[in-house]
């Protein structure tokens, strides 16, 4: 927690001169006051000034940027985050230099892995129930557009063969990609089978 002793003529001068060093607003602190002014002999020696103490709030935000940036760090990568609020939550893009590959993993492997601690990481410090999700040098809007051309090939191959199709083990995120695209097909339908996390989707036809 980041704490910092202020001081002025009144406790809401203290209050402020706090505040001014951090460049925040007072919603973002706790203030405990630590001791009141006093005018001193004849209202004229010994003028006391107030002193308090401000305790910073932390940003859940803010806080969950910072893990992502120290994590980056110790993998030898200098990043930058993305902010961008959207209907379902928070979207952060992460960029920079050196091989973000190693941030994405395997299929984006690490990738669900570290937006999995942001999450919990934010959500220590909310309110509110907050959903980020976390990307890097655009793999997830990538990733989309492969499964939705290989969903389209692979019910090509359904209808051609009359055979069921059995994808590779995918995240819930990925299969939902699947279904989405394949929902209004007129041939062939989709469904999930097996236990996480070797859980996958069957292109069948209808």
């Amino acid at each position: 927690m980041k704490k910092i002793v202020a001081s002025g003529k009144t406790i809401d001068d203290a209050v402020r001169n706090g505040l001014t060093q951090w460049q925040v607003t007072e919603d973002r602190v706790k203030v405990v006051v630590l001791e009141q002014p006093s005018k001193g002999l004849f209202g004229l020696i010994g003028v006391k000034e107030a002193k308090v103490e401000l305790e910073l709030i932390p940003d859940p935000l803010e806080e969950a940027e910072q893990f992502l940036v120290e994590v980056a760090r110790t993998m030898g990568l200098s990043v930058q985050i993305d902010r961008k609020q959207t209907k379902e939550g928070f979207y952060l893009s992460v960029s920079g230099g050196g091989d973000l590959g190693m941030l994405i993993g395997r299929r984006g492997g690490t990738l669900d892995a570290l937006q999995y601690l942001v999450n919990i990481v934010a959500n220590r410090y909310s309110d509110s129930h907050l959903r980020i999700v976390l990307d890097a040098e655009d793999f997830r809007e990538r990733r989309r557009k492969t499964l939705e051309e290989l969903s389209d090939r692979l019910a090509g191959r359904v209808i051609r063969t009359r055979k069921e199709v059995v994808l590779e083990p995918m995240t819930p995120h990925e299969r939902k990609v699947i279904h989405s695209q394949l929902q209004n097909h007129p041939k062939v339908r989709t469904f999930s089978k097996g236990d996480e996390p070797n859980r996958r989707v069957v292109i069948a036809l209808r």
